[in-house]
This record gives structure tokens, C-alpha cells and sequence, in this order.
């Protein structure tokens, strides 16, 4: 997710330093982010949108756990995408950075730390804003001392390749804070959808009690996996389904969004589900792993691979 958000903000003129500390991460982000532009200016040529009808969006690795986005002004057009993102596992390189988009994996310490230590780094102006999937923007927040200039920035998966963001406002969230976000995904070619701030907000306090009764349905044998999803597609029109998302999102993922969903909710229903724990428990998580609900070819050499793939990071 952090690859494919680095790499809106990247197409969309803005200079951007993305941190990391996994060398592997590091190491593999540039090679991902190439094939990141390389297939999403293929796939805007096959569906012959009008030219920056889409642009992409990057601050992290695939397994990234912060990232920063340039100084709100756009760089010049004439360098390539590639070239406006700097690679950095110094979180102290996002020091100059107005608008900072966190993209570590769906843990409540992890994005606590890391905007604990943001808050050192950065400027008092700098937004703080954080591609949570559920977890409320109000808690994280509460560990900054700018809770007016937290927000939460849920980009879909592949963010390059999605047109919308929920914008997730706290109660404690500036209206200035709001305005910048809006008119900076605008920029990227991106709708924002404001909503308030709750667990899992709109989207995904109803998908993931979706995959989860869908993984619930598959393990007590009442359809396979095809047909779980063909149900979804050819009866409610949706274009992939519930364990297809799943498997696309990543299971540890999912599985971490729900401990999150029924943490925060008390609610039991959030309770991740036998076959989703098993799975994830014996590292068949997905796409990224190329086994999941389905199973995936070996991907390690497919350009396009980083499009499908959450690397564990977070949810989007």
C-alpha cells in the first residue's frame, strides 16, 4: 500500500521521501514502484481514460512503516515519477514534510510509536495523516501533540488505481486539516468521501464482517471458494468477491482489522473466524504469498505483482 500511495503523490508532481526501516522493503521499493507506473499508465491506455483522469499515490514500501509526502507545492513535470521519491530508512528524513502519510501494518502500538516519534520530527504545521483501516483516528491522535492535525487517509487497493479515499475526520480534527487533505487528494486525481471518525469507519466496519462470514460460510462447507465469490459476482453484480477481497487485501491483514474492529467495538461478531486464523497462522495469506481462500501463480517476477499485493503493511 505504501508503494502504491508514494506513487499517486509521485505522478502527481510532488516530491516524495518514503521510510523505511526492512532493508528488504527498502531494497525492493524503487524495482516496485517502476513497475507500479509502468502498469498503471498500460492499464489507463487499455481503458482510454482521459489523460490525469487517474494518477497514483505512494509514501511507504510494500511493508513500509512511515512515509512523507513533499511540501505541498508540485514539482516541475519534466522529472520522471520515479525520480521525485527518495528512499530513506531515517525517519528524521521526513523532517521537512508538511503532509505525512503512515502506511505501517494494522497495529495500534506500531502507528502509536511511529507517530510518537513524528511528532519529534516534524514541524509544528506538518498534517499527520494515516491510511488506518479501522483503527480510530482519535486514539491515534491522542498520542501527538497536534490532534487537530491528525486524519485518517483510506486509500483502496491499488491506490494508483482507485479513484476515492475515505477521509476519516476526528472529532478533535481541524476543519484546516480537512480542507488541505481534500484539496491535496483533489491533486491526485482523488475524491475524498468525509466521514466520521468510528472503528473500521464505513468501509470496512461492513467489509470485514463480510470476508469474515464469507471465510465462515466457505470453512463449515456450504459452497466452495469459486462459488462463494460467483454468488457475489453474478447475483449482486460485484466485480470480485468477499474471499477474492480477502485474498487481495491480505488474510493477516484482515485478521489484524478485525482484533482491531473487536477491540474497539466490544462487538463478538468481529471475532475472526477458524479458517481466516488457520490460514493465516500456516502463511497462506494471499496474493503476496500465493495462496489465500484461492490459490495465485508464483508472482515473485510479475511487474504488476506490488498492484495486488498489501506487503503486510496495512489495509487500504
Amino acid at each position: 500500500m505504501g508503494v502504491g500511495v508514494a506513487q499517486c503523490f509521485a505522478e502527481a508532481g510532488y516530491p516524495v521521501v518514503v521510510v523505511d526501516p526492512d532493508p528488504v522493503a527498502l531494497g525492493s521499493g524503487p524495482a516496485r514502484l517502476r513497475a507500479g507506473v509502468r502498469m498503471a499508465q498500460l492499464l489507463r491506455r487499455r481503458s482510454s481514460a482521459p489523460a490525469g483522469a487517474e494518477t497514483g499515490a505512494g509514501t511507504g514500501t510494500g511493508t513500509g512503516t512511515g512515509v512523507g509526502a513533499g511540501d505541498g507545492t508540485p514539482a516541475s513535470s519534466s522529472p520522471s515519477p520515479e525520480a521525485r521519491v527518495v528512499w530513506s530508512e531515517k525517519l528524521s528524513d521526513l523532517a521537512p514534510a508538511l503532509f505525512v502519510v503512515e502506511c505501517a501494518r494494522e497495529k495500534v502500538s506500531v502507528k502509536e510509536e511511529i507517530l510518537r516519534q513524528l511528532d519529534q520530527v516534524c514541524g509544528p504545521d506538518a498534517v499527520f495523516a494515516s491510511c488506518t483501516s479501522c483503527i480510530p483516528i482519535t486514539r491515534l491522535g491522542s498520542v501527538t501533540g497536534r490532534p487537530d492535525r491528525v486524519i485518517g487517509t483510506h486509500f483502496m487497493n491499488p491506490a494508483p488505481l482507485k479513484d476515492a479515499v475515505e477521509v476519516i475526520r476526528a472529532p478533535g480534527t481541524s476543519e484546516r486539516t480537512v480542507r488541505r487533505t481534500t484539496d491535496l487528494l483533489a491533486e491526485l486525481g482523488k475524491q475524498a468521501l468525509v466521514v466520521r471518525d468510528a472503528p473500521g469507519f464505513v468501509t470496512n466496519r461492513v467489509l470485514m464482517l463480510t470476508l469474515n462470514e464469507a471465510a465462515t460460510v466457505l470453512g463449515e462447507g456450504t459452497a466452495d471458494a469459486e462459488t462463494v465469490d460467483r454468488v457475489f459476482q453474478d447475483c449482486f453484480g460485484h466485480p470480485m468477491g468477499p474471499l477474492r477481497t480477502a485474498d487481495l487485501i491480505g488474510l493477516d491483514t484482515v485478521l489484524d482489522s478485525l482484533e482491531v474492529l473487536r477491540e474497539f467495538t466490544g462487538d463478538e461478531r468481529f471475532r475472526p473466524c477458524a479458517l481466516l486464523a488457520r490460514h493465516v497462522a500456516e502463511g497462506n495469506v494471499g496474493r503476496k504469498s500465493g495462496r489465500g481462500f484461492h490459490q495465485y501463480p508464483a508472482q515473485r517476477n510479475r511487474p504488476e505483482h506490488h498492484l495486488v499485493s498489501r506487503g503486510g503493511a496495512s489495509h487500504g
